[in-house]
C-alpha cells in the first residue's frame, strides 16, 4: 500500500537491537532515583518497529514537568541508536480516577437513571481547548464496524464544510492510520502533540507510534494512561481557527479506557454502532448502560451492514436480520442515523487508505454517511 506521506515500505530502515535500546535509555538518569531509567523500571510498552522506537514514560502528576528534560534526552539517546530514523517517548501523568458511584444496574439498563446521590463519572470532564463540539463513535463489541464509521462520519463532517479532528483511542487496536493511509510521528512542540492532517482531518492515533501488527501488550491502568495523554496533550486547534467538531473512536466495550474517555473528556453525544442481529444489541444495551451511568447523552445509531444489495436486482438481502438496530434506538428513544450496507467499495477504500465518503462522496454510501453528519446537526 503506497501511503499518502508517498514513502515506500520497501525503504523502511531495518529494527534497531533491541539490547542496543535498553542500553540507550539506561544512560538517561531518573532525576529521582539516581539510576538509569531502564533500572529505574521507568520504561514501559516498549516499543521497537522498523526505522523507529518509542515508549511510556509514566510520573506522578506532580512530577510531570520534572521529567519532561528527561524524555526529550530519552528522545536523543533513542535516536543515537543505530537503525533509529524516529524516536517517541510519551510522558504522561498518572492522577486518581474518582470512582463512579456505586449504582446497581438491572438487566436491559440501558434507560435507568443514575443514582441522584452519586457523583457522575463525567462531572470534571472537559473539551480540548478551542474544540466546540466532541461526538464518540462507541460500540458495545468489536467487528461490528465501528472505526470504519468513525472516520467515514468524520470525513463526511468535515464535508459539510466544518473543521474535524479524529482521535483513535482504540487504543489496542488503533486502525485510523491505515484507513486514512499516513504513518507519520505526530510532532512534540511546546509540550503539546502535533495531530497529523490526512483527507482534510486533523487526526491523533496510537497507530502512528506502534507499528502495525505489533501487540499492544499494556495493562489497563497504563493504556488509560495513554489516553489521557492523547486528550490532554494534543493541541487540536487555536483561537483562530478552531476546531468544529473532534469525533472519537473509541475502543469497543465498557472497561477503564472507556470509562477514563468520560471522565476526562467533556463528550457531547454518543454515535453507537451496531448490526442488526440480536448478539449485536445485547452489547449495544451494555453501552448504553453505561453512558446512562455516566451521564454521556446518546446522539443516536448507526446500523452497519444493515443489507446486502443483490448484485442483480439491488434489493436488500438482511444477512443478519433487519430491524434490530431501528428497534434499539427507538427503545432508547435517539434517531437511528443511517443504516450503511456490506459495501466492497467502503472495503477496499478502508484497506486501501482512502475513506469512501471523501474519495467517492457521491456514492451511496458516502450519502448515507453524509445524512447522517446532517442529522447530528453539523
Amino acid at each position: 500500500m503506497k501511503r499518502q506521506d508517498g514513502r515506500s515500505p520497501m525503504n523502511a530502515p531495518a529494527p534497531p537491537d533491541r539490547d542496543q535500546v535498553l542500553a540507550a535509555l539506561d544512560t538517561v538518569i531518573d532525576p529521582k532515583s539516581g539510576r538509569g531509567l531502564v533500572a529505574a523500571g521507568l520504561v514501559q510498552g516498549l516499543m521497537i518497529g522498523e526505522g523507529r522506537a518509542g515508549f511510556i514514560l509514566e510520573v506522578a502528576s506532580e512530577d510531570a514537568r520534572l521529567y519532561a528534560p528527561v524524555r526529550d534526552a530519552a528522545e536523543a539517546a533513542l535516536k543515537r541508536v543505530p537503525g533509529v530514523a524516529k524516536a517517541q517517548v510519551v510522558l504522561t501523568a498518572a492522577s486518581r480516577a474518582p470512582a463512579p458511584g456505586a449504582t446497581r444496574v438491572r438487566r436491559g439498563a440501558a434507560q435507568v437513571a443514575p443514582d441522584p446521590q452519586a457523583r457522575p463519572v463525567a462531572a470534571e470532564a472537559e473539551r480540548p481547548a478551542h474544540v466546540k463540539r466532541v461526538i464518540a463513535v462507541a460500540s458495545g463489541k468489536g467487528g461490528v464496524g465501528k472505526s470504519t464509521v468513525a472516520v467515514n462520519l468524520a470525513c463526511a463532517l468535515g464535508a459539510l464544510g466544518l473543521r474535524v479532528g479524529l482521535l483513535d483511542a482504540d487504543v489496542y487496536g488503533p486502525s485510523a492510520p491505515r484507513m486514512l493511509g499516513v504513518d507519520e510521528d505526530p510532532k512534540f512542540e511546546d509540550g503539546k502533540l502535533t495531530p497529523i492532517s490526512a483527507w482534510g482531518l486533523k487526526v491523533m492515533s496510537m497507530g502512528f507510534i506502534v507499528d502495525e501488527g505489533r501487540a499492544m501488550i499494556w495493562r489497563g491502568p497504563m493504556a488509560s494512561s495513554a489516553v489521557r495523554q492523547m486528550i490532554a496533550d494534543v493541541r487540536w486547534a487555536s483561537e483562530a481557527e478552531p476546531l468544529d467538531v473532534l469525533v472519537v473512536d473509541m475502543p469497543p466495550g465498557t472497561g477503564d479506557i472507556q470509562l477514563t474517555l468520560v471522565q476526562k473528556l467533556k463528550i457531547d453525544g454518543v454515535v453507537i454502532v451496531s448490526t442488526p442481529q440480536e448478539i449485536a444489541l445485547i452489547d449495544v444495551r451494555r453501552a448504553a448502560a453505561m453512558f446512562a451511568q455516566t451521564q454521556t447523552p446518546i446522539a443516536g445509531v448507526i446500523e452497519n451492514m444493515a443489507y446486502f444489495p443483490d448484485p442483480a436486482s439491488g434489493a436488500p438481502i438482511p444477512i443478519f436480520g433487519r430491524g434490530g438496530a431501528k428497534a434499539e434506538a427507538d427503545r432508547l428513544g435517539v434517531p437511528l442515523l443511517a443504516e450503511i450496507p456490506i459495501d466492497i467499495a467502503l472495503r477496499q477504500a478502508s484497506d486501501e487508505g482512502a475513506p469512501l465518503t471523501a474519495a467517492q462522496p457521491e456514492g451511496p454510501v458516502a450519502k448515507a454517511f453524509l445524512a447522517a453528519a446532517r442529522a447530528l446537526g453539523a
